[in-house]
Order: structure tokens, then C-alpha cells, then sequence
């Protein structure tokens, strides 16, 4: 009766749907990736986004200069002192990204069937007749019959913000298209889109490298979306460029599938990135939008087997206006959970949004409601079968902690980590409980000064599904003796009482290393 991934006990109350969801310290086993601007940038937004489960900050280059990003930055830093929730850092790059110039501003109104010509002259004032764009090589790239998809800001697929191009005739270095439908575009920038047509421009650009060598540099950013990533090597390349610069080497790459060239080579894109953002605005122009769903089901389901974190984009739209989902959007945003994606990411709806605080706790709370129907039983079978035999060590640990807890009706996991690693393959067999991922922080030295790891590791973990990480004090090894692993732990077993997670008589799995064995054990509280 029910599909596959969605876990419903027989027979269904209908009423039972009605009842009210209880409150939780966790808002959702899913993470929700919040992009900053204009709307959400002030210490009183951002904090209010924090506390309604917003877990990591995306700062889009592709408007706005490092100073601005600075700004809202700082702001960022001043909401987690006053709230006390860790968030992580997520740098957009611009990309081989089209746009067209519009300096000074003005409203341009086009009209269905007129004539419109997209010219690389920067120079000329953008109008109802010419779009002047960023890039000289459109002309070459496109011929008759292509479409073209002109959007305000982010594409928003309204008609009434966003117009569909047919190229008419090259003329030059202009491209000469018709209007498809009547639209009025405001704002200094539109991004321009040509539906499955090679664009021949890097997807790392200098403006990119510059802004990743200073601002980012500058701020320790956990992770970076490559935008329109088309290939392995532009993977390889970004890797190659962070690898120079100090602490950044740490930074994880997540892959920016945005274009029919990407979907091609997802495969060996994601061998190489650290995670995937789908990013379903421009794959729904590249692709018919019959065949959006599959891609999506697909390219989660190899991240899932690879361990690697799945974030969707474009979920609730009509939120930038609108105080309440469509219909549509929140059973999407639902789907996408039950197919096993790690986190959804919000644009225009936090960027520019009316409503970034509100979009959140909804997108939130359908989180939370699908995650109870998950089919965990089902994923784990199909994670333990991919995965084969024999597995390996760390491997076979993670799936044996995750059975016990579900076994024996655990409230929570603790794994004790360095490198994030256990912890983030624990979270891959997806347990219905939190994993509470102690990251213990390890002493380095260049040969001038000491410094501690694991902030970069605790962070990372934030935008996978059902992690929760907490810094243990330094003082604690993570390889010791048996008496200050368990200070650790009674350090992580408060801070599970403190939010409400564990209570008196609950059980919980521990994973952790000593000496040089790994061991999963079960623990029951007393009062």
C-alpha cells in the first residue's frame, strides 16, 4: 500500500495526523543550510534563524562584495556567542555563471514576440532591446532554435520576474532572440541560463580565487560550493587551489550539480567532492521537467551509498512572499527527505525573502514530521547489501553501533571522533536517533606554535543528516585510558540531559576507540 522508503504502521489514524508534533531540542535530523542576505543579515535575524534550525550560513558571491560579506560575517559570529548554536560557513563561488549588466538599475519591460539582442558590449545601457552580459563567447556557444532563460537574482521560475529567450540569428558577437513571454525584470543583476549549451568559461574564476584567497582564508570557511561544476578536474583543480592556502586545506569542496555537463559526469564528480548540492532552479531548465524527480532520486541514493552529505536546493519559492508553502513544496520538501537527502538548502527564500525565520521553522518541522516515517530498516538492508563483505573495520563498527541502538531502543549515539570520520559513517546507515559526535580536538605544531584541531571537524558535521556535534576539552585525549574517556563521556551524556535527548532509565550506544580497538558498547542511565 505504502512506498518503499515511507514506514507507516498498519492500521493508519487518520486522526493521529492531527495531533500536535512535541517540541524537540533537535528541530530535525535534517539540516537546513540558510543563505544570508539583505532580509537576514542583522545579529537579531540571524539568531532567530539559528534557533529556528538554520545550521550552516551560505554567503553567495555571486552579489555583493567582501566587505558586505564581512559585515553579515561578524553578525554571524555575535548570534552563535548569544545563542550558543554552532553554525558553519558555506562560501558560493560565482562560476561560469552568465549575467546580464544592468548598472544603473532601471526596470526593463519585455514584451511576448519582440525582438531582444544580448550583446557582450558592457558599455551599452541594458533595455527593452538590448542585455548587455558578461561573456564574450555566447555567440559561439548558441544557434538557432536554443532557449535561453533570463531570471531576477536567483531563477524563480515566476513568469512574471523571469523570461524564456529563442535565439533567432547570430549577428557577431550578438546573439538575436525572441521574447517567449511578457516579463518585467528589475535589479542590477539577472542571471542568464542557455539549456544544455557548453558555456567556455572556468568553473573557478579569478574573482573566485581572489575571494577564496582572502575572504576566506581570512574566516576559515568549513566548506565551499563549487558552482557549476561540469567535471572531476574542476574538483581536482578547486582541491589543488585550497591545498596552498594554510588552514583552507581543510575546507570541504561540495560539488554544484547545475547542468545537464554535470549530470553526465556525476559519477566521478562525486568520487572527488567531499558532498553534492543539486541545484534544481537551473537543472529544471536544462532538463524536461518530467525527468527533474529521477536525477534527484538517483543522484541522492549514490550519495547515500558513497556516505557522502545530499543537499537540495529550491523547495519553497512561493516562501519569498508568502507566509505559508504551497502544497506542493512542503510535500516536496518531504519527499526529499524519505529519499534520503542530508539538507535543504534555502536561497532567495532567507536571502531576500519576507519571511527567512518563518521559512525555516516550516521547512523544519516538515523535516521533522517526515523523518518519523522514514523506512529506516529498509535503507539500512540496502546500505549493508552496497556496501558488501567484507567491509572494513570503521565500516563494519558504524553499521554494528547503529543495529545495537536500534535494537535495544537507544535515545541517542555518542561517537567519540577526530576526524569526523566515524561519526559522519555512523550518520550514513541513517539511525532514527541523534548522533551526538564528540569531536576531540588534536594537538599540531608547524615547529612555531601549538595549535588545536577539531572546530573544523565539529563544524563539517553540521550539514550532515542527524549529526550533532560537541568540541570535547582538549584535555582529553582521544586514545587513553578508560577513566578520562568516560569524563568525556559524562561530558556528553549532561550536555544529552541538558537538551532533553536522554532522560533517566534511557539507553545509550557509545563508539569509541581504546588503545587500538574500537569499541561500540551499551550503557543504561540510572535516575
Amino acid at each position: 500500500m505504502h512506498s518503499n522508503h515511507l514506514l507507516l504502521e498498519e492500521p493508519i489514524r487518520m486522526a493521529s495526523i492531527l495531533e500536535p508534533s512535541k517540541a524537540n531540542f533537535f528541530p530535525a535530523m535534517t539540516k537546513i543550510v540558510g543563505t544570508l542576505g539583505p532580509k537576514s543579515r542583522s545579529v537579531e535575524a540571524i539568531s532567530a534563524c539559528l534557533k529556528a534550525g538554520m545550521s550552516v550560513a551560505r554567503f553567495d558571491f555571486s552579489w555583493g562584495d567582501s566587505e558586505y560579506h564581512q559585515e553579515t560575517l561578524e553578525n554571524l559570529k555575535a548570534s552563535i556567542k548569544a545563542t550558543k548554536k554552532l553554525c558553519a560557513v558555506m562560501l558560493d563561488t560565482v562560476g561560469a555563471e552568465l549575467q546580464v549588466v544592468n548598472k544603473r538599475e532601471t526596470t526593463i519591460s519585455l514584451t511576448e514576440d519582440a525582438i531582444v539582442t544580448l550583446t557582450p558590449h558592457q558599455g551599452q545601457e541594458a533595455s527593452n532591446e538590448v542585455l548587455p552580459i558578461n561573456f564574450g563567447g555566447l555567440a559561439k556557444a548558441v544557434k538557432k532554435g536554443d532557449t535561453i532563460f533570463v531570471g531576477q537574482y536567483l531563477f524563480t521560475g515566476s513568469e512574471t520576474t523571469s523570461v524564456w529567450l529563442e535565439v533567432d540569428q547570430v549577428n557577431g558577437d550578438d546573439v538575436i532572440c525572441v521574447v517567449k513571454n511578457s516579463a518585467t525584470l528589475a535589479g542590477s543583476m539577472f542571471t542568464l541560463h542557455a539549456s544544455q549549451v557548453h558555456i567556455d568559461m572556468p568553473t573557478l574564476t579569478d574573482k573566485d580565487k581572489e575571494v577564496i584567497s582572502t575572504w576566506g582564508v581570512q574566516n576559515k570557511i568549513d566548506f565551499i560550493s563549487l558552482s557549476y561544476t561540469r567535471h572531476a578536474e574542476d574538483v581536482r583543480e578547486a582541491r589543488e587551489f585550497l591545498s596552498k592556502l594554510g588552514d583552507l586545506s581543510q575546507t570541504q569542496i561540495f560539488a554544484k550539480i547545475e547542468n545537464v555537463e554535470g549530470l553526465t559526469h556525476f559519477d566521478e564528480i562525486l568520487k572527488e567532492a567531499d558532498g553534492i548540492i543539486l541545484s534544481r532552479g537551473n537543472l529544471g531548465i536544462d532538463l524536461p521537467p518530467e525527468k527533474v524527480f529521477l536525477f534527484q532520486k538517483a543522484a541522492v541514493h549514490k550519495c547515500n551509498m558513497a556516505g557522502k552529505p545530499a543537499v537540495v536546493t529550491r523547495v519553497v519559492d512561493s516562501m519569498t512572499d508568502n507566509l505559508r508553502p504551497t502544497r506542493a513544496e512542503a510535500t516536496d520538501v518531504a519527499n526529499a527527505v524519505l529519499d534520503g537527502t542530508d539538507a535543504i538548502l534555502l536561497g532567495a527564500e532567507t536571502l531576500r525573502g519576507l519571511y527567512p525565520v518563518e521559512t525555516i521553522s516550516t521547512v523544519g518541522k516538515i523535516c521533522a514530521e517526515a523523518g518519523k516515517v522514514f523506512n529506516q530498516d529498509l535503507y539500512f538492508k540496502k546500505t549493508v547489501k552496497f556496501v558488501g563483505e567484507p567491509m572494513t573495520h570503521l565500516e563494519a563498527i558504524a553499521s554494528s553501533a547503529v543495529r545495537a541502538a536500534i535494537k535495544v531502543k537507544a535515545s541517542v549515539i555518542i561517537c567519540f571522533t577526530s576526524s569526523g570520520r566515524a561519526a559522519r559513517l555512523i550518520a550514513k546507515y541513517r539511525p532514527t536517533m541523534p548522533v551526538l559526535s564528540v569531536v576531540i580536538p588534536r594537538l599540531k605544531t608547524n615547529q612555531l606554535k601549538w595549535s588545536f584541531s577539531g572546530a573544523f571537524e565539529a563544524r563539517q558535521s553540521l550539514i550532515v543528516r542527524g549529526l550533532f556535534p560537541m568540541l570535547a576539552d582538549p584535555r582529553h585525549p582521544a586514545e587513553s585510558n578508560n577513566a578520562t574517556n568516560e569524563s568525556v563521556l559524562k561530558v556528553a551524556l549532561d550536555h544529552g540531559k541538558a537538551s532533553g535527548v536522554i532522560k533517566s532509565h534511557d539507553r545509550v550506544v557509545v563508539c569509541q576507540k581504546v588503545g587500538d580497538a574500537s569499541v561500540v558498547k551499551i550503557i543504561e542511565l540510572e535516575d
